[in-house]
């Protein structure tokens, strides 16, 4: 049992942690190295001091049966995340940005002019459609740099596809078999292409990424760093993915991989530990050609690639910079099994003999950090645990760790406290509550059970696809996943109105009262998640802000554009307004007139859908998708984020 706490010991210790923490957060820099060692030294003595106390105040006697070995079994998963926190915290004390490095690297080649190393653009594709490939491979061949070339390599071997890159003067390839999946495509490429264009660098995009038009010549510069054999930049997307457009939140909630790309990526890039990711990268082709070619030992053959180049004394530098634009996973189901994929490949490499953690030739440095990646996947069954833990304490009396209330606020409600605060601020607004945990939560499930599967047979699977571009109009409910929540939650209140109605107030039931409410939030929020809600529109807008004229018959106006896609644009009103129906001709900078048709207008705008051929709509995705503003939310916007998802919650029916 815990040692009795002082009351007043407490609230100093507790109010001294909330006030620090909202200083640091108020007048701290994240971008300043030394306001990220103060405060994650102070987050992590806190988070250290909590561990020390669960470890030494907090565990039963080991003989007390099956109750032991579950608080033995939920401290140790709390711990494999409380090193990974410690670990991450230490981790982002240091940030690289290569932007400068960036910078001088364009100015020097395009003083060059043409007399720059020529880069060969591969674009892996396995069953996209049209719709997905035209935007990448049109943007590509848009790249604002001298010597490009364009190679689209088809897995699905389809003749519709062969000739479209015959029509423009793209490259394409096929083999006869889809062996070692994306992997062996990419070395399909890399052996045809070298009979032909042979260029010294290598571009490889997603069929779904389209890479903005300044790409190359911002990454190619920082080959001039000796060791560098491949530069990766961030993915960013174009649309919602399903957490944040299942709870509403567009606009007000990041995606769940901003804060590995834009936080922890430049970070693990100043320890020269980044990793491939698997799109929009730049790679030696000397260098890769040298390692053998893409690895095939794995699913996930970025993060190999990376380790293997490592091996060689290469390093993946890290260019944060939004250099091309893709699909996220647009439902559930997509959304689970690509992390379910991504824990399988990277318990996969660990267990390879020439892997980072078995082969020769990596440093001490490279195989801690890929420790560390493994530890965020091990962390995963924890959250799981957290859930559970309080219904097997109000069915059972099986308690997940021993414990009052007042040490609980004393040594874990500082630790709380200083990360709430730490984790906007070191993210710049890219974590959030109940959102940041229930992104991880509706994977944790699939996660858990690739880590049990993984343990008896990590080799012999299957590549999936993340499918793009399928039917979204429709409500659809994961019943299994949602299911799961549900009953937790029905758990969770008989448990606990049970024990108030018969009250059984003591220390320990306080104490599971506040874990339950905790777990029936998160519950509800990850049900909702579970929801995939209709994606109404085919094509996604995007913010576009320039002038703009359409003419309807001999009649010309002057506007503004408010947004556009391919489909069409919305311009502000003005003082005539055609009829809806009516057809006009649009001015769109860059494209030329656009014939349109009026689909609607309010006080407001005026919204307009194009009626395109292809060379009209080529020049549209050459200017939407090679330069792409923002259309989904960059940081968080907490109030809005809440009030949104309160309202979904009240909702007695999905929204149709």
């Amino acid at each position: 049992m815990s040692v009795p706490i002082d009351p007043l010991a407490m609230l100093e210790v507790i109010g001294l942690t909330l006030l620090f923490s909202v200083a640091m957060a108020r007048f701290a820099s994240p971008h300043r190295p030394l306001d990220r060692l103060v405060f994650g030294v102070f987050s992590g003595a806190l988070l250290l001091r909590y561990a020390l106390w669960r470890t030494g105040e907090t565990l039963p006697d080991p003989d007390h049966g099956l109750a032991s070995v579950w608080a033995y079994a939920f401290y140790a998963f709390e711990m494999v995340s409380i090193i990974y926190t410690l670990a991450a915290i230490a981790v982002m004390v240091r940030r690289r940005d290569s932007r400068p490095q960036a910078d001088a690297g364009e100015a020097r080649l395009r003083a060059a002019g043409a007399r720059v190393p020529a880069v060969d653009v591969f674009i892996a594709t396995y069953n996209e459609d049209w719709q997905i490939l035209e935007k990448t491979i049109v943007a590509a061949k848009a790249i604002d740099y001298p010597h490009v070339n364009v190679w689209v390599l088809d897995d699905t071997r389809r003749d519709w596809l062969r000739d479209r890159c015959a029509a423009l003067d793209v490259h394409y390839a096929r083999r006869p078999d889809n062996t070692h999946a994306k992997a062996g495509n990419l070395n399909n490429g890399l052996k045809l292409s070298a009979h032909c264009t042979n260029a010294p660098y290598i571009l490889v995009l997603d069929a779904d990424f389209a890479p903005q038009k300044n790409i190359l010549y911002r990454v190619l510069g920082l080959f001039a760093e000796p060791k560098v054999a491949l530069v990766q930049t961030p993915q960013f997307y174009y649309n919602a993915d399903p957490i944040q457009h299942n709870l509403g939140a567009t606009d007000s909630w990041v995606d769940e991989q901003r804060v590995f790309f834009d936080v922890f990526q430049p970070s693990r890039d100043a320890w020269d530990s980044a990793f491939c990711v698997g799109t929009s990268f730049v790679v030696s082709r000397r260098a890769i050609t040298e390692a053998g070619g893409f690895p095939t030992d794995s699913v996930c053959e970025d993060i190999h690639t990376t380790y293997l180049l490592r091996k060689s004394g290469h390093i993946t530098r890290w260019l944060n910079e939004r250099l091309s634009v893709g699909l996220s996973a647009e439902g559930l189901v997509e959304y689970i099994n690509q992390r379910g994929r991504w824990c399988l490949g990277t318990m996969q490499v660990a267990m390879l003999k020439d892997g980072p953690l078995r082969g020769p030739g990596y440093t001490l440095i490279d195989r801690l950090h890929y420790v560390h990646g493994m530890l965020h996947w091990f962390g995963k069954p924890f959250l799981l645990m957290m859930l559970v833990a309080p219904v097997l304490y109000w069915y059972f009396g099986i308690a997940a760790f021993y414990t009052t209330p007042e040490a609980f606020l004393f040594y874990g409600l500082p630790a709380l406290v200083g990360f709430w605060f730490y984790g906007p601020w070191i993210t710049e607004r890219k974590t959030l509550p109940v959102f940041t945990e229930v992104t991880q939560l509706v994977a944790a499930y699939a996660v858990t059970m690739t880590i049990v599967s993984a343990c008896f047979r990590p080799f012999g699977r299957p590549f999936k696809v993340t499918a793009k571009g399928l039917d979204r109009s429709k409500v659809v409910v994961h019943w299994k996943l949602a299911g799961f929540f549900i009953a937790l939650m029905l758990c969770l209140q008989a448990g606990a109105v049970n024990t108030v109605m018969n009250a059984d107030m003591n220390g320990d039931t306080v104490f599971n009262l506040g874990w339950t409410l905790i777990a029936l939030v998160l519950d509800l929020a990850a049900i909702m998640a579970c929801v995939d809600l209709p994606r109404p529109r085919r094509e996604e807008r995007f913010p576009f802000q320039h002038a703009a004229r359409w003419r309807a018959g001999t009649h010309e106006e002057t506007s503004e554009f408010i947004d556009i896609s391919l489909d069409g644009a919305a311009l502000r009103r003005g003082p005539l307004m055609p009829a809806p129906g009516e057809r006009l001709r649009v001015l769109v900078p860059e494209v030329g007139w656009v014939p349109a048709r009026v689909a609607r207008h309010s006080k407001r705008r005026l919204c307009v859908r194009f009626e395109t051929d292809e060379t009209l709509r080529h020049r549209l995705i050459a200017l939407i998708f090679s330069q792409a503003p923002h259309n989904i939310a960059v940081k968080a916007r907490p109030l809005r984020a809440f009030l949104q998802l309160v309202r979904l919650a009240g909702l007695s029916h999905p929204p149709r």
